[in-house]
């Protein structure tokens, strides 16, 4: 979709770092971790709509967490051995941004927790 020159024009040092170089923000610092307002979390990079407010919990984790994406077909998935773990990538499947991880200790209906960094995503608050 764009080259890193493209991307490095388009998103801060930060949103860079996060998105194109599968970086990840501190906990309890990122702009959505703890926010409640009512709206569609969309991609930083592309603007594609990949989590609802109505999905996000508080999972105490430090990261904004939903229980499920807005449309499975959205995001992509993919093994992490990195930092010697081994861990799901959560990616949008539009642009290939890094958006966080999603593990299996969620609440229902799903089980599963997307912890996502508040850098990858764009709030669209509802009017």
């Amino acid at each position: 979709m764009h080259d890193d020159a493209q991307w490095k024009d388009k998103l801060s040092a930060e949103e860079f770092h996060v998105c194109r170089e599968k970086g990840t923000e501190r906990a309890f610092t990122g702009e959505y971790w703890d926010s409640k307002e009512k709206g569609m979390y969309n991609c930083r990079c592309c603007g594609e709509p990949l989590f609802s407010s109505d999905t996000k919990y508080d999972s105490g984790s430090g990261w904004p967490s939903f229980y499920q994406p807005v449309n499975a077909e959205h995001v992509e998935e993919e093994r992490d051995t990195s930092h010697g773990m081994i861990r799901t990538e959560v990616m949008c499947k539009k642009c290939g941004s890094h958006l966080g991880h999603v593990f299996e200790d969620g609440p229902a209906p799903t089980g599963l927790r997307y912890c996502i960094n508040s850098l990858s995503l764009k709030l669209e608050k509802e009017a």
